[in-house]
């Protein structure tokens, strides 16, 4: 599924747009985090700390994904977004969080001892433009 083009620059680096992530807790609750984010061009790139709330839900309910990019210049524009998780990993997850951090605070990442970084992959299933 293909982002929509009048949507693209929200997925530019210079924008520097957040994400807003939402996962489903175990008892069912929504729990919902900001996020720095990235993209392959066809998923969304979602690096977290393993152990973290987020990190458990989206292994333990990987189907269960929504999102919203926001416009920072115009906060009534937003792209909603449906997913799932196509794969996770740690390979590569420091470089990605360093690479994300410069885009965003235009810095080297801080590690933080006893961090572990996970990537998650995102399928987009559908999108609801407004």
């Amino acid at each position: 599924m293909n982002f929509p083009e009048k949507y693209l620059d929200l997925f530019q680096p210079e924008t520097k747009a957040f994400l807003f992530l939402a996962t489903v807790n175990a008892n069912g609750t929504p729990q919902l985090s900001p996020v720095w984010f990235n993209t392959d061009g066809k998923h969304i790139l979602i690096n977290t700390n393993e152990g973290r709330l987020k990190d458990k839900n989206m292994k333990e309910r990987p189907n269960q994904i929504s999102m919203v990019i926001q416009d920072p210049n115009d906060p009534y524009r937003y792209l909603g977004i449906k997913g799932k998780v196509v794969s996770s990993t740690t390979e590569g997850a420091d470089e990605h969080i360093n690479k994300l951090s410069i885009q965003y605070d235009n810095e080297p990442w801080k590690y933080r001892e006893g961090q572990k970084r996970i990537i998650f992959k995102i399928e987009p299933t559908r999108f609801d433009e407004h």
